[in-house]
């Protein structure tokens, strides 16, 4: 049985705690009556997955089987999740993979013949050849690649896309015209956090930036359209959730607890460390991308969107939940060189900051581990890199509207309509792997919740005019970033909570 969650509280006996810094480590001494948590370990994995998803999706208890909604004449359409918010490759077989197998199986069997795959990707960037062969495998990627039948959604492609209707707040819905004519649309996603899937896929993914621009940072609107979409199209929905065995068996030490670390461990620990301060940060990240994690799966749902996704946030909480007792004045996190958005690219500064904001106040969180008005301190260089190719948005929207002004709300009335219809933009994101323009407005907004409720940021380790220009505070070591945030809090000695992440965790309040 999987060992739960955990909280450490610290004394003077205990060890130095893991903090993440972009492509490096280090361990921090925290202060003797800080608390760190750490997630709990990795749940039993289904045993045979392939079997499980097949059995799902003939038994489910969410609503009718997908076979009895199959015939000869059905205009199948089955959208899937991006790779945006994935951690790392699986040295598996993606789910993704093994439930599109099961899906075209079953259309099969019943004389299905028109069927398209589309990748709900809403201003993502489009997933390139290889990554599609490594999602779906060679055999399902031959069977419709090359007829045309396997595409990126394309949220500015205004000739395809169809008006469905509008939500009760009047948001007009204006979904890919693919899946709004079809008979069926089967989705299939991966839910890593309680912030993704459900009707809020459908939403994200698969509509217009007309529609999208109302789901920035806003998970109630990205709800209500999803409903609306599921209103007008019969939508079969499956969702898989993987454990928290994040890491490769020569980095088990990254979630392990320090004080239980073996003679290997540390030698592990030495060894990454000597690398990523020897090599540059490029050459880091290349090697580091190339790790394959072990995840594997352990549930799926099928059937109705509500149902589904209830059950999944179930399996998700077993992994991911863990107890604590009131907030904290001060919470620390290190961002570590993969976050969402930056598979096969450079984690810039707007999204390290999402990175680590987006853990501290999440959406839909009750009462964050952290109290209004308390700090945030963040361990990672934000480095002014950016990926010209990939985020190309990202660099003007940092060097000249972020020169202005740093709130979210006023960037975003000003400036998003001009980023999201500037036309060279819209080619590289449309032809290029690029971005949508106005992507980072919308990643800025996730963090401006967090912003808001705190009294202020901290980064340890950071670029200080990098870290300025976030409205951010800089900070060369933990203790002068601790001495910055007593100032703030205006407790000499304030209460502090560290978040031992990855593996991700959910920090439950009580």
């Amino acid at each position: 049985m999987a060992r739960p969650g955990f909280v450490l509280d610290v004394d003077s006996a205990t060890p130095p705690i893991l903090f993440w810094r972009g492509e490096h480590l280090t361990t921090e001494k925290l202060p003797v009556g800080s608390r760190a948590l750490y997630a709990p370990e990795p749940l039993p994995a289904l045993v045979d997955p392939s079997a499980s998803i097949s059995n799902a999706l003939i038994t489910t208890s969410h609503g009718e089987p997908l076979a009895s909604l199959l015939n000869a004449g059905t205009k199948l359409t089955i959208a899937f999740d991006d790779n945006s918010n994935a951690v790392a490759p699986t040295n598996m077989l993606d789910s993704r993979q093994r439930v599109v197998e099961s899906v075209l199986e079953l259309a099969a069997a019943a004389g299905v013949d028109d069927v398209e795959l589309i990748v709900a990707r809403g201003l993502n960037r489009s997933m390139q050849e290889g990554e599609l062969r490594r999602l779906l495998g060679e055999r399902v990627f031959e069977a419709f690649a090359p007829q045309g039948s396997l595409n990126c959604h394309d949220a500015d492609d205004d000739a395809n896309l169809v008006a469905v209707g509008k939500t009760e707040q009047g948001e007009v819905v204006e979904l890919n015209g693919r899946v709004a004519t079809s008979d069926l649309v089967v989705y299939v996603g991966v839910v890593t956090s309680p912030n993704t899937g459900g009707f809020a896929s459908l939403a994200t993914g698969l509509t217009g930036y007309r529609t999208l621009k109302h789901c920035a940072s806003n998970m109630e609107s990205a709800e209500r359209i999803g409903r609306v979409i599921a209103e007008a199209v019969d939508v079969f929905h499956i969702e898989t959730t993987l454990d928290n065995n994040v890491f490769p068996e020569r980095f088990a030490f990254l979630q392990r607890r320090e004080w239980e670390w073996t003679t290997r461990d540390k030698t592990n620990y030495w060894a990454y460390n000597k690398f990523t301060n020897v090599a540059p940060p490029r050459v880091a990240r290349r090697a580091l991308s190339l790790l394959a994690s072990p995840q594997a799966i352990t549930g799926i749902s099928a059937g109705a969107t509500d149902a589904v996704h209830q059950a999944t946030l179930e399996r998700l909480r077993q992994q991911q939940s863990i107890l604590v007792q009131g907030q904290t004045d001060i919470v620390t996190i290190g961002v570590p060189y993969f976050s969402p958005h930056t598979s096969r690219s450079v984690t810039n500064p707007v999204l390290a900051a999402a990175g680590g904001l987006g853990y501290l106040v999440p959406q839909g969180s009750e009462r964050p581990v952290v109290r209004a008005g308390g700090v945030a301190i963040i361990h990672h260089p934000f480095r002014r890199e950016f990926d010209p190719v990939r985020h190309p948005s990202y660099i003007d929207f940092f060097e000249q509207l972020m020169a202005e002004t740093t709130d979210a709300h006023v960037l975003t009335e000003r400036f998003e309509e001009r980023f999201a219809t500037d036309p060279w933009y819209g080619h590289l994101y449309r032809t290029s792997g690029s971005y949508h323009g106005a992507h980072p407005f919308h990643v800025w907004s996730s963090c401006a919740k967090a912003i808001e409720y705190l009294g202020g940021v901290i980064v340890v380790g950071g670029d200080a005019p990098t870290v300025h220009r976030l409205g951010f505070r800089a900070a060369t070591t933990l203790q002068d970033a601790l001495e910055m945030a007593r100032d703030i809090t205006g407790d000499r000695d304030p209460s502090l909570t560290h978040l031992h992440a990855p593996p991700s965790l959910m920090a439950g309040v009580q």
